[in-house]
């Protein structure tokens, strides 16, 4: 098949392109760089089924494929507050043109949405007929509030139009290719423990999250494209962790030394967040099957190796 992945450069969508590559899929990935990195996908450069386009969704674009893994937006707060405008255009005209091209070249379309359609959630854990209690006006809102009308337009889309859509709501994912400097609270914990630097709790740190494995997540959106389910499907490890005891987690296996500095909790910041994933376990036969600790393993080694070139080239650049 030809797949068509926007946001194919970044951390999620560079992981889908190596295993729709594996499969021996052509495969186009699309990515303005506001987020993503050509280091993520540099390894299938010259590959004859690898076809890379800079673009920025906003802005139409024709293509000839058989599907179309949406996932093109910044995801951390710490992007989508940059230019909350720019954000809640790419969820909106761009979830607009990539399902006006889904529907002129009849292509199967999935919609990366998220768990923070819920906002700060009165349910727990949160099933799919949830409607959520999301601030319309809030810093968070560009984002939370661009994803819920990305959805409403893949379903009117789909009831209008015929279009063939599948939408998943991404819960918190970790991982390798996870951007350092993003701002969610893993990366943050992993960066500052491997900086030696403390460790930044908001809070009390009794606020939870699930935290998923992107392998993982991978694998629940290939079934999701490939099956007869529409959704909205949740997608996240069920496992609930206090940030405390997840910021404890990565003290303990990279820098035992590591302080926990506390401050002020965010506006808006959910205060609990876990999926109810009945529906993906009975529709899609999936489920995580990555425990948080070897998660953790897989990105600190990343990181680390990372942050050692990082290091190499600033004392290139000191020398020279």
């Amino acid at each position: 098949m030809r797949i068509l992945v926007t946001g194919g450069a970044g951390f999620i969508g560079s992981h889908i392109v190596d295993r729709l590559m594996q499969a021996g899929h052509d495969v186009i990935c699309l990515d303005n760089f506001f987020t993503g990195h050509k280091r993520n996908i540099q390894h299938w450069f010259g590959n004859p089924n690898f076809e890379l386009i800079r673009h920025d969704i906003t802005e139409p674009i024709r293509l000839e494929v058989d599907q179309i893994y949406h996932l093109a937006c910044p995801a951390s707060p710490v992007h989508y507050q940059y230019n909350p405008v720019k954000t809640i255009k790419t969820n909106v005209m761009g979830t607009l043109n990539m399902l006006g091209l889904a529907k002129r070249i009849k292509a199967r379309f999935l919609l990366a949405s998220t768990s923070e359609v819920y906002g700060d959630p009165e349910v727990h854990p949160q099933p799919e007929d949830y409607r959520g209690n999301v601030n319309t006006i809030g810093i968070r809102s560009c984002y939370d509030e661009g994803k819920r009308v990305a959805e409403t337009l893949a379903f009117d889309y789909h009831r209008q139009n015929g279009v063939d859509i599948r939408v998943a709501r991404i819960f918190n994912t970790y991982g390798p290719r996870m951007l350092e400097n993003d701002g969610r609270v893993v990366s943050n914990f992993v960066g500052q423990a491997l900086r030696g630097i403390p460790l930044t709790v908001y809070g009390d740190g009794s606020q939870t999250r699930s935290f998923c494995f992107v392998d993982d997540l991978v694998e629940g959106l290939i079934r999701l494209m490939n099956g007869d389910c529409i959704g909205p499907v949740n997608l996240g490890n069920p496992g609930e962790y206090t940030i405390l005891q997840l910021a404890q987690t990565v003290q303990q296996m990279v820098n035992p030394g590591a302080e926990l500095q506390y401050e002020p909790l965010p506006q808006d910041d959910p205060k609990r967040r876990q999926p109810d994933i009945t529906r993906a376990q009975t529709h899609l036969g999936w489920q995580p099957t990555v425990p948080l600790e070897v998660g953790l393993t897989k990105m600190v080694e990343d990181f680390k190796q990372r942050l050692q070139i990082e290091q190499r080239l600033s004392l290139e650049t000191t020398v020279s």
